[in-house]
């Protein structure tokens, strides 16, 4: 499919609200046919997601670390990681202890998952996951560990008011990038 008529599909796609405001843009290299084109999103017609872009205000990850400390970054621990934690340990381990394990445990879980997500994106191929976009139900893209999925998910006019509001718990395990776009559509309803 053609850029422009990916593009004019996804436009269809956005938030009434977000029209005029979010923007599909893509680059190409007419005399290099071998190097791919660069598409992005844009927010007030400034780039907003672009990996290659050092300026873009989202937060990008290096390392497990970084997102381990970030303190944007809650990680809820159930009542049942917690007793899984004092099985574990036999217990031995103090009550407060316990939940500080857990927590651990989950964070480093989450903060793979992130720098997983993050390095496909930078890998992947705007039009190849725009076009998935469009032929998968809006649930699974939601629900997808793509970042790219999420978003244009979350921007997309079929992800009601009650949906978005409802999602707030969930956004925050989710990358900044996603997070950055749930704000954006938010502020919007």
């Amino acid at each position: 499919m053609s850029w422009s008529k990916l593009k004019q599909q996804l436009e269809s796609f956005l938030s009434p609200t977000l029209v005029g405001t979010v923007e599909y843009r893509a680059t190409s290299y007419r005399y290099l046919p071998d190097k791919s084109g660069n598409c992005y999103i844009t927010v007030d017609k400034k780039n907003v997601l672009n990996m290659s872009d050092t300026t873009t205000p989202i937060r990008w990850y290096q390392t497990e670390q970084e997102i381990k400390s970030d303190p944007e970054i809650m990680i809820p621990v159930s009542h049942e990681e917690i007793e899984a934690v004092r099985k574990e340990t036999k217990g031995i381990v103090p009550e407060d202890r316990l939940q500080v394990i857990a927590r651990s445990r989950k964070s480093s879980g989450h903060a793979k998952e992130l720098l997983s997500a993050q390095a496909v994106l930078s890998k992947s191929n705007f039009t190849v996951a725009a076009t998935t976009f469009l032929s998968t139900s809006i649930e699974d893209n939601l629900e997808s560990n793509n970042i790219l999925l999420n978003i244009l998910a979350l921007i997309d006019r079929r992800v009601g008011k009650k949906r978005i509001l409802n999602m707030s718990e969930q956004i925050k395990l989710k990358h900044p990038a996603v997070q950055y776009f749930y704000e954006l559509r938010r502020r919007t309803l």
